[in-house]
């Protein structure tokens, strides 16, 4: 598939629908990717659910939506609207879970381009509290969510380092890309009462401060990998932390916690790339 250029919103910081078609075309950009979906509706973790950090943020929002259905008969009609090209993005706490967010998918609209199965999640299944920590696992999640009938990029974490073999094994399963990478796990206390910072306790970390990761990781799958296209996202803010992710290797971005200081920063990413 090919996309009209290469930047993207990142899923989590752009909302489910069109939250963000009051400050810039949405058509305007490669594709709009939404936040993460289940099969059915999620309520998220307790408040507080965001903290800044010197160079970023820790969010422990807890994958909150309302369900594959309820965003296809309420939010896509606007993307649509918007002209947007849209990227779903999916979770689940076990490989069936995945399995019935995808095949939820299978009718959406042709604006509905990819489907994102966001790996950097907690389960219930395997040994390792995150599917995309653990190779085999994450390769049947992949596998069972071809019924979204959609070309699937699969998200990684960096918070492991078998970040290479996972994407190996997510590329075997039938997945035609990989994103990378999610957040990484981290931690603050609020200084007033000396409790963390975050309702759930831990969250975590994106922006400028996980960059560098970002980059090595893209280089790294990139290197061991050169035949599985990578989307590169981490501390993406302006043309040239969005360039270096494609000098890793990477064949597009996504921008995410930017879009918090600055809800027009992917139009203003890609404006910069472009001058480069």
């Amino acid at each position: 598939m090919r996309l009209a250029n290469p930047v993207m919103t990142a899923s989590g910081t752009a909302g489910h629908g069109a939250e963000l078609a009051g400050y810039f075309d949405l058509a305007s950009l490669g594709a709009v990717v939404v936040k993460s979906l289940a099969a059915f509706e999620w309520s998220g973790n307790p408040e507080p659910r965001l903290h800044p950090t010197p160079m970023g943020m820790l969010n422990a929002v807890g994958l909150q939506g309302p369900g594959v259905e309820h965003w296809l008969a309420a939010s896509v009609p606007s993307l649509v609207a918007a002209g947007a090209t849209v990227v779903a993005s999916i979770w689940g706490r076990t490989v069936d879970e995945y399995r019935r967010a995808a095949d939820l998918l299978a009718g959406a609209p042709p604006a509905v381009v990819a489907v994102e199965v966001n790996l950097s999640c907690p389960n219930l299944e395997g040994r390792n509290a995150i599917f995309a920590h653990d190779p085999e696992l994450s390769g049947e999640s992949v596998a069972a969510t071809s019924g979204c009938r959609r070309p699937r990029w699969a998200k990684l974490s960096a918070n492991t380092d078998r970040i290479v073999e996972v994407a190996g094994a997510v590329r075997e399963a039938g997945a035609d890309a990989v994103t990378c990478i999610n957040t990484m796990l981290g931690m603050a206390y609020d200084r007033e009462t000396g409790l963390p910072a975050l309702g759930a306790g831990g969250g975590g970390l994106s922006g400028p401060a996980i960059h560098p990761i970002a980059v090595r990781a893209v280089h790294d799958v990139h290197a061991a990998l050169p035949d599985l296209p990578v989307v590169g996202v981490g501390g993406v803010v302006d043309g040239w932390s969005a360039r270096e992710l494609l000098l890793a290797g990477a064949v597009a971005v996504q921008v995410g916690t930017a879009t918090f200081a600055d809800p027009r920063a992917p139009v203003r990413v890609l404006r910069e790339l472009v001058d480069r």
